[in-house]
């Protein structure tokens, strides 16, 4: 059976060729206007050597154009290597050279940043820009380098679909965030994240597919469900958001940058479904701007989170506001995908972090590779077995550290703690690699981060260790603050102690105008770092044990 994208997509073509796909503003897609563009795509990127396991980077915001292009390259069996479209000129040349980048998909917008990578970046031949309704001029390319426009290109080829045959091997690639360390590129068989992504493996039953042809197959007769992927798609969370809805014969309504007004309109209009965010950095300002005057959610039946966790005072404001709707958070990351879930439910305990029921192929391992029995105290890592990774591109000694064999069962092993709690369900205390030791105590942001923002005027924060004389590092925290006010450490503490120990509590603060986040909403704890290294905190307290 074929498991790969490019063949999961063309099914969905032939079972609902007239079936709405793709929705961004005024414009809208069938399948079967889906599937001419993108073949006219594929050929060209053909036509300029793009061939098996050449690798076309797309650096874009979330628009038809984006979604054309990742199913072009999956059609030609080509990889796609996912660009953040925040990146500096350095950033941009350094992922254009890890990935060997051969293509670039550029919205205009972008040409600026990429006209200063390209002449860093030997490996790139060629370059298609989007028209995205900016003057930007096209790229000043290096000698060699061509140039061409999405839509003349679309126009110069052939709308067929004369590609051959592929292979469940053929790789699926995605760069992490590089919250912690250059980005490296996760490589996936395709089969293999279909299953634990792309619906291949039911994420409620845990059943699994029978067919390459199962999904498509219930479009023919089912509902026609409306979904909308709202984080960047560098993020994988987007991508199979997207990928589902293609494969099951849904539409995805695209949404290019975030703006919580701007949802709540595109969900009355459209009348979504389905709705995909990532943590707090999304669903906060979407609750605080909802108003059902305005706006009309009655179409709306479930929202997921992922990458980045709902802090408990947040799914308390969504459940409030709507009773009825499914919320939901998805643990995973780019090295093991879906690992697990949890539903919001009003005023549920908290245990100290995010707690979720993880599905079959995910388990909590201590440092000796052996499964955590529910209740124990011991803190382990996440891990997830069977359909996992190959490892990162062109980096063996990281691939060899992450990815590990114990009792014969190979595992992915991102860094991810985790304590098993005695009903079996897991708390999620954070990735240990930014961990803090405070006086041989480890305490983990992502708890501390939640409760802080139980206080009604934290906005966000992002928890770190600091150096100090006494403890080696005490706990410190930066803060979004509603109002930029410094409230006092007591003053913050009073709420977080609600749902964590005193020693987990900040002992320094400092009040910034935003919390800096990546584009698909993860931290990012090297800028909590520079802050808190540049200034004396705006609040603090000494520590007493």
């Amino acid at each position: 059976m074929a498991y790969t994208i490019g063949d999961l997509v063309e099914h969905s073509v032939d079972r609902v060729p007239d079936r709405e796909v793709l929705v961004q503003g005024d414009r809208v897609l069938t399948f079967r206007e889906l599937e001419d563009r993108a073949n006219r795509l594929a050929h060209h990127l053909q036509s300029v050597g793009v061939a098996h396991d050449d690798k076309v980077a797309v650096y874009s915001r979330n628009t038809i154009e984006a979604v054309e292009s990742m199913v072009a390259i999956f059609k030609i069996r080509g990889v796609m290597v996912n660009i953040n479209y925040r990146y500096v000129p350095a950033e941009l040349e350094y992922l254009l050279n890890n990935s060997d980048s051969l293509v670039v998909v550029v919205e205009r917008r972008y040409c600026g940043v990429l006209a200063e990578a390209l002449p860093k970046a030997p490996g790139v031949a060629h370059v298609v820009v989007v028209e995205d309704g900016t003057d930007t001029p096209d790229p000043a390319t290096p000698e060699g380098v061509t140039v061409s426009h999405y839509d003349d290109a679309l126009a110069a080829q052939s709308p067929e679909r004369d590609f051959g045959e592929r292979s469940n091997d053929d790789i699926y690639m995605l760069y992490t965030g590089g919250t912690t360390g250059a980005p490296k590129g996760v490589m996936w068989r395709q089969e293999d994240v279909f299953m634990v992504l792309g619906g291949g493996i039911d994420f409620l039953t845990g059943e699994k597919v029978t067919s390459e042809w199962e999904l498509a197959d219930k479009a023919v007769d089912g509902g026609v469900l409306v979904r909308a992927a709202l984080p960047p798609l560098i993020h994988g969370g987007a991508q199979w958001a997207i990928l589902m809805a293609l494969f099951a014969g849904h539409t995805s309504v695209l949404v290019p940058e975030f703006d919580a007004e701007t949802v709540w309109q595109t969900i009355t209009d459209r009348k979504i479904n389905l709705l995909f965010i990532t943590g707090d950095a999304m669903a906060r300002p979407m609750i605080e701007a909802w108003d059902p005057e305005k706006y009309d959610a009655s179409g709306l039946l479930y929202i997921g989170s992922s990458a980045a966790l709902l802090s408990p005072s947040v799914k308390d404001q969504f459940v409030e506001a709507f009773p009825n709707l499914m919320l939901s958070d998805a643990i995973g990351s780019s090295e093991t995908g879906f690992s697990g879930l949890s539903t919001a439910g009003k005023g549920t305990n908290h245990t100290g972090g995010p707690r979720v029921m993880i599905d079959g192929e995910t388990t909590v391992l201590d440092d000796d590779g052996n499964e955590i029995e529910p209740g124990s105290p011991v803190i382990g890592k996440v891990a997830r077995t069977g359909h996992i990774p190959l490892g990162y591109y062109k980096d063996e000694a990281k691939t060899a550290e992450t990815f590990r064999t114990y009792n014969g069962k190979r595992y992915s092993i991102p860094g991810d703690d985790a304590r098993v709690e005695a009903d079996g369900t897991v708390t999620m205390l954070g990735r240990g690699s930014v961990s803090i030791n405070t006086g041989g105590e480890k305490v983990h942001p992502e708890e501390v981060e939640a409760a802080l923002k139980s206080h009604p005027d934290v906005y966000d924060a992002l928890v770190l260790g600091v150096p100090d004389e006494r403890m080696g590092q005490k706990v410190a925290a930066v803060l979004h603050t509603r109002d930029g006010r410094v409230p006092s450490v007591d003053e913050v503490n009073e709420y977080a102690r609600r749902e964590i120990a005193g020693y987990k509590c900040p002992r320094a603060l400092w009040v910034e105008t935003a919390v800096k986040r990546n584009p698909a909403g993860k931290p990012d704890y090297r800028w909590a770092a520079e802050i808190a290294a540049s200034r004396p905190a705006d609040a603090s307290k000494e520590i007493r044990k």
